[in-house]
């Protein structure tokens, strides 16, 4: 059964230099585990649009996604960020294949909403390819970039992208690798974070979240209910917390 890894853009390390979570995934699935990753890249994005001198808004976890910005945004996500995952991988003797969410026919979106501009909600995803990638030995790296199907690109919530695969493989487990802890009861209170809870709890809880917070825990509660075994979410920026969460040992565990 396959796991899913979403990789935070927080947990990205910088040109250059060596990163120990891809040599820890990457000695996992050299023992045979079926990883799908997934990436995002928000602090990239910010420091190629702050290159161009191009502002971008951020609306409740999504950014404002003008041509301009789309531009940026798929350059950076299928380019730049893209393969220096996948050559990571390949370093490190893993037979990775770098994707981009629209590829394969994996996931077609639509306009979320005309005032974000070109950011996608996804309507369906084909795990198909995905499934053919790792069945044929290959460990497939998805970037968020998704399409429509009048062949407009959109910019994707790489959380979103993690879960909705997840449900799709029916994975044994989402590991959601991000700049935080965990979910907060009483978010933004790093206090209140909780070690287990259910989807449906979560769901009630989930309304009162804001931020990069609210489409993080949907991404969550998407992948539990449509198909995925549990989800988990834990702060990817340390790359020991990346061996202990797949060892059920940090973050916050959702289970259906």
């Amino acid at each position: 059964m396959a796991k899913v890894f979403k990789y935070g853009g927080h947990a990205l390390p910088k040109n250059g230099e060596v990163d120990p979570t891809i040599d820890f995934l990457a000695k996992q699935i050299q023992a045979g585990e079926r990883l799908i990753l997934v990436h995002g890249g928000g602090p990239q994005i910010n420091q190629e649009l702050a290159v161009h001198g191009i502002e971008s808004e951020m609306v409740n976890g999504f950014r404002k996604t003008t041509p301009e910005v789309f531009e940026v945004v798929q350059r950076t996500l299928s380019g730049e960020v893209l393969r220096t995952i996948v050559n990571g991988l390949i370093a490190a003797g893993v037979n990775a294949v770098g994707i981009s969410a629209a590829d394969g026919e994996l996931i077609r979106a639509k306009v979320k909403d005309p005032a974000l501009g070109l950011v996608g909600e996804i309507e369906s995803v084909n795990p198909n390819l995905l499934l053919k990638l790792l069945e044929s030995g290959y460990t497939p790296v998805v970037s968020p970039v998704g399409v429509n199907r009048a062949g407009q690109g959109l910019n994707l919530n790489a959380d979103l992208v993690a879960g909705a695969i997840g449900g799709a493989v029916q994975a044994q487990c989402v590991y959601f690798a991000t700049d935080v802890s965990g979910i907060y009861r009483n978010w933004p209170d790093e206090e209140s974070m909780i070690d287990a809870i259910s989807a449906g709890e979560l769901s009630s809880l989930a309304k009162n979240f804001s931020g990069g917070m609210a489409p993080k825990a949907q991404a969550v509660l998407n992948a539990v209910n449509s198909g995925s075994k549990s989800a988990r979410v834990f702060d990817g920026r340390d790359w020991k917390n990346v061996e202990l969460a797949l060892a059920g040992k940090v973050g916050t565990l959702v289970v259906a």
